[in-house]
């Protein structure tokens, strides 16, 4: 993902302004595996959830490293990519452990990998992580 800098908040979606917030009630999402993302969204914020940006899930995924466990894992809804039209570039974040194949190579088998999956496909170890609430910081 070298254009991961340009996923941002999804349309909608408020997020507190300044450097430091926090968010509560994380939940990996796991209820929804095998949904697709186009699915999710409209599902998780139906259910008053607020789908979390790939920057969260990061900062999630090094808090609580056992977030992030083989064939239990998740996307970040909460950031698309806006292409130079207006449209939604078709590719959703998402964070899960390697199998060392591939452009991962053998030697990063087993390690935490930051990537991407299609909006309009499903994956049955695929979870869409979600905040009760974000915090901001008092001004």
């Amino acid at each position: 993902m070298d254009d991961v800098d340009r996923f941002a908040p999804v349309d909608g979606l408020a997020v507190p302004h300044g450097p430091l917030y926090a968010v509560s009630g994380v939940d990996r999402g796991d209820d929804l595996a095998s949904w697709s993302p186009d699915e999710a969204l409209p599902e998780l914020t139906g259910r008053g959830r607020t789908p979390l940006l790939l920057a969260e899930g990061i900062h999630w995924a090094l808090q609580v490293p056992q977030v992030v466990a083989r064939n239990h894992c998740f996307m970040t809804v909460g950031s698309r990519l806006r292409r130079p039209d207006g449209r939604l570039d078709a590719r959703t974040p998402a964070i899960w452990v390697s199998n060392g194949t591939g452009r991962d190579g053998r030697e990063r088998r087993g390690a935490p990998k930051v990537g991407w999956c299609w909006a309009g496909n499903r994956h049955t170890w695929l979870g869409f992580a979600s905040a009760a609430a974000r915090h901001g910081t008092p001004a």
